[in-house]
């Protein structure tokens, strides 16, 4: 067991291209610390997650027409 928690520590997870280099830590106060600008986090968000609110949104409105 000792060696899989060596490898999980030391491995980097993979990321998506755009967000190379992306690190994000919590300090001792609970603040969350980031290398990228928050609304450049948000501008990736919304191009390539889908919020699913909105879709029962959408859903909603269309089954009231």
């Amino acid at each position: 067991m000792s060696k899989l928690k060596k490898s999980e520590e030391n491995s980097k997870p993979k990321v998506h291209q755009k967000l190379t280099g992306f690190e994000m830590e919590i300090d001792q106060f609970g603040e969350i610390k980031s290398n990228f600008d928050i609304d450049k986090i948000n501008q990736f968000l919304n191009n390539h997650v889908k919020d699913k609110k909105l879709n029962d949104q959408e859903e909603s409105a269309e089954k009231a027409d």
